[in-house]
């Protein structure tokens, strides 16, 4: 049955199966590729006759070891799905070119045969004009992609997305920072007439949207960095509460604001651990002043340490006592010493303590201030009950003693306001 089924030239009595041309003039004259392109001429057939070509599906394009198989029919259904999915579908051209070819195998085929080879070295020229040149760095560099990659989404439930409006396969929020700045961009368009001038404004207005997309990576950096987010929600508060932080010294806080510049450069887990590790230091610090002080006293065990340090608070204390009894002793001496100049004269028994004070202060005799007192008294009492005053003030008591003394008095509340 299979040779029944194959097809021989008319001329040479070669196998035509594959591909064969066909006399439209005359019935039953089939030639090879080979007699057709020579001229071939039989019984009544002439070599200007028309011509059908006959393919029968397994015919070759490129040679079957290079070309691993692929028939003419295939090579065709690759052409049609490439213009129809374009470059770089290769899922959906494997998928109309046949189930016997994968996805790889239709990527390097066309890639082999129709870019890299001969076809393609004939076609496609050495340099394109106006072709998009990719600027982009390898990761770490100023334009590298690695640096706007969207970051792992918040664990943070439903109902807190739609309060933030934010979008966690994206990791985008609907309202971003500089909302607008996709304008700079989405009117753009390579054109092959464009000159060196449009060019270069154009690629000035990538480069400012390079740099907006590098400040809302940063400000998202940030905000993971600072648990800025839980902050918001109110989140923070219950891990606080749950793992409470030591407490921070007056000295810590001063330095933090001094090396508040370097927040910029640092994340803040790196600054935090700057300042635990600076903590530690100054305990490891504190603790060797301890143990070398142990070692100056002749303490070299552990054990010895807990009965110095009894017996050291025990002597710190006998001192703050008896300092603390000195001090008594010096405030009493001093009070003592404060009337001196007047305590042997008569009638300083007679005075109060802020009188004594007062006659200190003005110099004035206890007797003399007894005196100045009584006349003052007596006049005001005089004065309410409606008696005419006709004493006189001595002579000694000028106008600065007497405003001293009706002032102590009146506060004293021996006299009142209105009549001072």
């Amino acid at each position: 049955v299979a040779e029944l089924g194959k097809k021989y030239c008319v001329y040479c009595l070669a196998e035509v199966s594959p591909l064969r041309f066909r006399c439209t003039e005359c019935a039953d004259i089939e030639l090879c590729p080979e007699c057709f392109s020579a001229g071939a001429e039989i019984g009544p057939h002439r070599r200007w006759h028309g011509y059908q070509l006959v393919d029968g599906g397994r015919f070759t394009l490129w040679g079957a070891e290079a070309e691993g198989g692929w028939s003419s029919r295939e090579e065709q259904l690759l052409l049609d799905a490439i213009e129809q999915f374009g470059f770089g579908n290769w899922e959906d051209m494997a998928a109309h070119v046949g189930a016997s070819r994968t996805p790889q195998e239709v990527m390097e085929h066309y890639v082999s045969m129709y870019i890299h080879g001969n076809l393609g070295k004939a076609c496609i020229p050495d340099t394109i004009p106006n072709r998009v040149t990719d600027h982009t760095c390898p990761s770490g560099g100023p334009l590298s992609p690695s640096l706007t990659t969207p970051l792992p989404p918040l664990d943070i439930s439903v109902a807190e997305q739609q309060q933030l409006g934010y979008m966690p396969l994206r990791d985008d929020y609907e309202i971003e920072y500089d909302q607008d700045a996709e304008t700079l961009i989405s009117g753009l368009s390579v054109n092959y007439d464009d000159d060196d001038v449009e060019i270069e404004l154009k690629r000035a207005h990538v480069d400012m949207y390079v740099r907006k997309l590098k400040e809302r990576q940063r400000r998202k950096n940030i905000a993971r960095d600072y648990n800025l987010v839980p902050a918001f929600l109110g989140k923070d508060k219950k891990d606080k509460e749950k793992a409470p932080k030591r407490k921070i010294t007056k000295e810590e806080k001063e330095l933090r604001l001094k090396l508040r510049p370097l927040y910029q450069f640092m994340s803040c887990k790196e600054f935090e651990d700057f300042f635990e590790n600076m903590h530690k230091e100054r305990i490891l610090r504190a603790k060797i002043r301890e143990l070398q002080r142990y070692r100056r006293n002749g303490i070299t065990k552990m054990e010895e340490s807990a009965e110095y340090e009894a017996a050291r608070h025990k002597r710190e204390k006998r001192k703050e006592n008896k300092n603390i009894a000195s001090s008594k002793r010096g405030k009493e001496e001093g009070k003592e010493g404060e009337f001196a100049a007047i305590e042997n004269l008569p009638g300083f028994e007679l005075l109060s303590d802020r009188e004594k004070v007062l006659c200190s202060s003005l110099n004035l005799s206890p007797a003399r201030y007894v005196t100045v007192k009584t006349i003052i008294i007596k006049d005001h009492l005089q004065k309410r009950q409606g008696i005419p005053s006709k004493s006189r003030l001595p002579s000694y008591l000028d106008k600065v003693l007497k405003k001293r003394i009706l002032n102590f008095l009146t506060e004293s509340g021996w006299i009142s306001r209105d009549a001072s």
